[in-house]
């Protein structure tokens, strides 16, 4: 967890960088325009509608992440149940798009913008070539954070941390057992011990991403005074986190943390997003989104967010689910999986009409 202390105050001082006026704006064309002519930008407006959105937010997200925690006493929900793949498909659908139709596209509007120089922002792809290199990072992290975990759980066994009691116990007649039952329970426990270890990895890496995505997100949406733009981003992000929080929620619990662990990562998601939304009011008076050193610093966070959300969905989620045996083991079964995904994608595509 000490990871998510490092990365927050690193983002946030990467965003309040870019309030900071610097004396390369000065070359640039005024970029804002007439704000006030749209007849949309109030700032006494703008402001409940702000903090209705940080509580309406916060609750969704709440909601969202902690669904999949509290199911587990449902037996149709358990994750060892078709329903919740087919649910963690959807998820993932929703991260995808997040992904590929929300932060992508924003990355590539603001680093193209006419508000930045021609040399080299015009010049080069630097959106695509942040996301590739901060897929590359993820996928790096990835394995070996796997790897450092499974040398230090002597080869990835590993126990739930609220249930290794129980997995003894359950164990314990097998240790008196002939040799063959001994030798099949074991290799039982380390491929499930692997499996667990690689949801712990999973999650975390999953949860640093959206984080720093919520995080900028959040900025946007406190720092902008345009009401017409706010009353649709509410709806949209309520949707967004309420199905992007079921996602992380389904991999926490999957991961097996005991109690505090998972309060502390349902946490972080749900207040991330009302934060900055909170920063960017406090910021508000010196944000200015078309700033240059505004548009550079969210526009590359925005791009290694969209690398790391779409390697996760496409790597940790839905490549993981589809090729491993419970799916590959029922055609059926995939088959309204993959509806599931492009139902969630789809309506999160959707989104982007507003958000």
């Amino acid at each position: 967890m000490s990871s998510k202390f490092i990365l927050i105050p690193f983002t946030i001082s990467l965003l309040i960088l870019a309030t900071l006026p610097s004396p390369a704006e000065s070359v640039v064309a005024d970029c804002g325009g007439d704000a006030a002519a749209d007849g949309c930008t109030d700032k006494k407006k703008a402001l409940p509608l702000k903090i209705i959105a940080i509580v309406s937010i916060l609750v969704t997200s709440m909601i969202g992440v902690c669904l999949p925690l509290i199911t587990r006493s449902v037996p149709a929900l358990s994750p060892e149940r078709s329903l919740f793949v087919i649910v963690k498909a959807f998820a993932a659908g929703i991260i995808l798009a997040t992904g590929f139709m929300h932060v992508l596209p924003d990355s590539f509007d603001m680093l193209s913008s006419d508000c930045l120089k021609e040399n080299p922002w015009h010049k080069f792809p630097f959106t695509g070539f942040v996301a590739m290199l901060s897929a590359i990072v993820t996928l790096m992290i990835d394995s070996m954070a796997t790897s450092f975990y499974s040398k230090k759980h002597k080869g990835g066994v590993v126990q739930p941390e609220g249930g290794a009691a129980a997995v003894e116990e359950g164990g314990g007649g097998l240790v008196h057992g002939h040799g063959h039952g001994h030798s099949h329970s074991h290799g039982k426990m380390v491929a499930e011990g692997s499996q667990l270890l690689r949801y712990r990895v999973i999650a975390m890496v999953l949860e640093l991403g959206i984080i720093v995505h919520s995080i900028v997100i959040g900025l946007s949406l406190g720092a902008s005074n345009n009401t017409c733009s706010i009353r649709g981003l509410i709806a949209a992000l309520c949707f967004h986190q309420m199905f992007e929080g079921m996602g992380l929620g389904g991999c926490i619990l999957q991961a097996e943390y005991n109690f505090v662990k998972k309060a502390a990562m349902a946490f972080f998601f749900s207040v991330t997003t009302p934060f900055g939304i909170a920063l960017g009011i406090a910021l508000s008076s010196m944000y200015k989104e078309d700033s240059p050193r505004s548009l550079i610093t969210v526009g590359l966070l925005n791009a290694s967010s969209a690398g790391l959300l779409i390697y996760m969905a496409l790597v940790d989620l839905l490549a993981s689910d589809f090729m491993g045996p419970k799916l590959q083991g029922s055609i059926k079964l995939q088959l309204k999986s993959y509806a599931a995904v492009l139902l969630g994608a789809g309506g999160m595509s959707l989104m982007a009409k507003w958000a």
